[in-house]
């Protein structure tokens, strides 16, 4: 298993859950950097069932959303599902203006969204 420096995997069952390690994902390198460790959960590890649990993110860029939809994509290109737990109240609402909230499953706790697998 390759080392990851933005996010933190783990495993429940046969779902990949995924962490992400830094409170405010504004960065355009930091983002460019946890596509590729997202990317590499499907391209290199061949992971189907993927949760992102967004507990410890306060902050979350625009263009950290176009990263997401990017996964989302390269998710159901290799017949898999993703999930999204945990989301703050503030960035629900980007999520919601920017409709995301129709494309992305979002579940309000890890447990449930695990469970929706």
């Amino acid at each position: 298993m390759s080392t990851h420096r933005r996010i933190n995997v783990a495993k429940i069952g046969d779902v990949t859950v995924v962490k992400f390690l830094d409170k405010k994902i504004l960065d355009e390198a930091n983002i460019q950097e946890l596509g590729l460790e997202l990317f590499s959960l499907i391209e290199h590890d061949n992971r189907k069932s993927i949760l992102l649990n967004f507990t410890d993110v306060e902050f979350l860029s625009s263009a950290a959303l176009g990263k997401l939809i990017t996964l989302d994509r390269k998710v159901k290109a290799n017949k898999g599902r993703l999930k999204m737990s945990n989301i703050r109240p503030e960035i629900f609402e980007v999520f919601q203006i920017t409709k995301l909230n129709k494309v992305f499953d979002i579940r309000t706790d890890e447990s449930e969204a695990v469970a929706a697998f």
